[in-house]
């Protein structure tokens, strides 16, 4: 009788020992997922994504942003380098030396070419079951931002922006915030 072994999981530790190469590394339900470096645009938007909530946090004193690449564990075979994320002050102990241990309160994710089904459908999915409250995907082709937001019942799509219609994004979680599309996609 011939048994078969459970495939086998990649885990936080295993993570630590990937060389770095300029790729980004991803450890989701223990798979190694890799991708290129970003183009330039997808940088360009990232950019502007922490130049605005970083200076609308300095006068708010509400929480930390910060920008790939920074280690997000959410489990022993759950690590991931979302392009930006905000802790809310109230979770400060979450962000370690070495990246931040347990959920932010918001993950925003910029698509790149072929990045889409990751983003949209395999970390959503993370993110969610992570209790990440909220979770922005910026699409660059589209110039939307499609906004999810956690209830008892997981994640509802909350709100999905365009720049064609001259919309802004805001947020609950940050008070006062607004960002208007024609800004982030100029």
């Amino acid at each position: 009788m011939i048994t078969e072994r459970p495939p086998v999981k990649f885990t936080y530790e295993d993570y630590l020992l990937i060389p770095g190469d300029g790729k980004r590394h991803e450890i989701i339900d223990g798979e190694e997922y890799v991708a290129p470096a970003p183009n330039t645009r997808h940088q360009r938007l990232v950019g502007r994504l922490f130049f605005y909530l970083t200076a609308y946090l300095q006068n708010a004193d509400q929480g930390e942003v910060f920008v790939a690449p920074i280690d997000v564990i959410l489990s022993d075979i759950d690590v991931v380098q979302p392009d930006v994320l905000f802790v809310a002050k109230e979770h400060t102990d979450r962000i370690g030396e070495h990246g931040i241990t347990g959920a932010p309160d918001l993950i925003v994710e910029v698509l790149s070419e072929g990045n889409r089904r990751h983003d949209e459908v395999r970390k959503r999915k993370l993110y969610e079951r992570s209790g990440v409250a909220e979770y922005w995907i910026v699409d660059p082709e589209l110039e939307t931002v499609k906004v999810y937001r956690m209830t008892d019942r997981g994640y509802v799509r909350a709100a999905e922006r365009s720049r064609e219609a001259g919309d802004a994004v805001v947020s609950p979680m940050l008070t006062g915030f607004t960002l208007a599309l024609d800004a982030l996609f100029a």
